[in-house]
């Protein structure tokens, strides 16, 4: 079983930028794939970015060149810059793990983006 701690959503106008935390319970080299999914108002989840434990990385279109997923080794942590946001991007961000026996889930963090 893994526990995902989220941190870092909140309140920014259209253009600025966020970095989302997710620090799981377990080393982050023993989780299969690690990504963050969000639901927006009316919406379904959504996958936005993923990372694998080889270090591959897969975008949804709508975000491809403003957001960044990264691992932080360092912290044990992946983090998910978001830049140019824009107020479509206002949603729950969850951080989700898949070890194989997974996925987990962490309790969701809201960003909201004004215009």
């Amino acid at each position: 079983q893994v526990q995902l701690v989220e941190s870092g959503g909140g309140l920014v106008q259209a253009g600025g930028s966020l970095r989302l935390s997710c620090a799981p319970s377990k080393s982050i080299f023993s989780i299969n794939t690690m990504g963050w999914y969000r639901q927006g108002p009316g919406k379904q989840r959504e996958l936005v970015a993923s990372i694998t434990r080889g270090g591959s990385t897969n975008y949804a279109d709508s975000v491809k060149g403003r957001f960044t997923i990264a691992r932080d080794i360092a912290k044990n942590a992946v983090h998910l810059q978001m830049n140019s946001l824009k107020p479509e991007d206002t949603a729950v961000y969850y951080c989700a793990a898949d070890t194989g026996a997974g996925p987990y889930w962490g309790q969701g963090t809201q960003v909201t983006v004004s215009s």
